[in-house]
Formats: structure tokens, C-alpha cells, sequence
């Protein structure tokens, strides 16, 4: 469990820059290829997670292009390690975190920013003073959904980041373990328990986070 938490919380420290961003180019860019660049963000939702990790896999593997240039420059490598199982994870919240900071600005009224860009306020200048605070119900409920998400990723963990006990045996991973072991109902069960409560406890901690950030900014809950 506690491995879980912080593959999860690192899952969101990797992701979350990146949602923002894509979430904010996807929201108020206009440029050729939007389109296709929205289906690809959006592209783990619809893969099946072994896809995904099987990809993860040919790219960070030692002798992928990425993985392999990680590991003569900097001694790092990702495949089957817990730093891998955060990746894996990241990739497969991301859309979910995009898709809330995404809705999230685009409920912003745009003449704030026009205004701001009339009184000398560059694009970064109206992103961090206007886009990001009143887009921060989004953000708060992106990045929850997106550590609860990972909390249960499975698929793309198990085939990036194999199964390996205290290294990259999250709660999905240690479920399905105990299943293929004699007598391991018991525990597997445990341990769904523990997996329910977890993703009741996100969820709701999501939904109380963007009512509070909202009310902060002084909309109607």
C-alpha cells in the first residue's frame, strides 16, 4: 500500500506540469493538427493498458531510443522499476487529468484575458496570473482523479514495470498475485477493501476539493 501511494503521488508529479499545459494549449490554441493532437492525449482512454505499457516498453527499454540514451548519459532505467511504474501510471491518468483542467479553462471568460493582454500581460504572464488561478477547481480535481486513477492502474504497470514485490508490486499488482497463489482469496479480498476505500476516499476528496477551490473564487457551489 504504501508503495502504491507513492508510485501514485510521483505518477502526478510527472504528469500533472504536463496536463496543464496540454490541457491549455488544447483549451485556447488554434493551430493545424489540434485535432490530432487532442486524439493522441486522449489515446491511453481508449487503448487497452497492456497497448500501453507494451509501447512504454519499445520506448524506455534498454534498447529503445529513449531507454537507451537514459541509460549511456545518465545510468537511468526505467523499465521495471518503481520509477517506470510512475511513468506507466502518469501515462494512463494523464487524459483524465487533461480532460478536467481542459473544462476547467475553457469555463474561464476569455475577455479576462484579452483585458490582460491589452494592459502589456504576455501569454505566460495571463497563464500563471488569470489561466491557472481560476482554472484551480480543474487543477485540484485533475490531480486527485489522476492520483486515484493511478492508485488502480494495472495493465500498463504489470508490462512496462513488471510485478516485482517492493519494487513494483502496486495494490492492482499485489490483488492479482495473491489470486494466482493457494488460499489467497482472503487476502486478495483484503486488499480490495483497501482498494475500494481508497478510490470512494479520492473520489470524494475530489468532488470536495473543486467545490471549495470554486467557492474560493466565489462561484456558486
Amino acid at each position: 500500500m504504501a508503495l502504491s501511494l507513492g508510485v501514485a503521488g510521483r505518477s502526478v508529479g510527472f504528469g500533472l506540469p504536463v496536463a496543464v499545459v496540454l490541457a491549455w494549449v488544447l483549451a485556447r490554441g488554434r493551430f493545424p493538427g489540434r485535432a490530432a493532437l487532442d486524439a493522441f492525449v486522449h489515446l491511453p482512454m481508449v487503448l487497452p493498458p497492456v497497448v500501453v505499457g507494451w509501447l512504454l516498453l519499445l520506448l524506455f527499454g534498454i534498447r529503445g531510443p529513449v531507454g537507451s540514451w537514459l541509460d549511456d548519459w545518465f545510468g537511468i532505467r526505467l523499465v521495471f522499476s518503481t520509477s517506470g511504474a510512475a511513468i506507466a501510471c502518469a501515462v494512463m491518468s494523464l487524459p483524465l487529468m487533461v480532460r478536467a483542467i481542459r473544462l476547467s479553462i475553457e469555463a474561464i471568460d476569455p475577455g479576462l484575458e484579452q483585458a490582460a493582454r491589452t494592459l502589456g500581460a504576455g501569454r505566460l504572464d495571463r497563464l500563471l496570473t488569470i489561466t491557472l488561478p481560476l482554472a484551480l477547481p480543474g487543477v485540484l480535481s485533475g490531480a486527485i482523479v489522476g492520483y486515484v486513477a493511478s492508485l488502480g492502474e494495472f495493465g500498463a504497470v504489470i508490462t512496462f514495470a513488471a510485478n516485482i514485490p517492493g519494487e513494483t508490486q502496486t495494490l492492482p499488482l499485489a490483488i492479482y498475485s495473491a489470486l494466482q497463489t493457494p488460499d489467497g482469496e482472503a487476502t486478495a479480498a483484503k486488499l480490495a477493501l483497501v482498494s475500494i476505500t481508497l478510490a470512494v476516499a479520492g473520489l470524494a476528496a475530489a468532488e470536495w476539493a473543486g467545490r471549495r477551490a470554486r467557492a474560493a473564487l466565489g462561484h456558486r457551489p
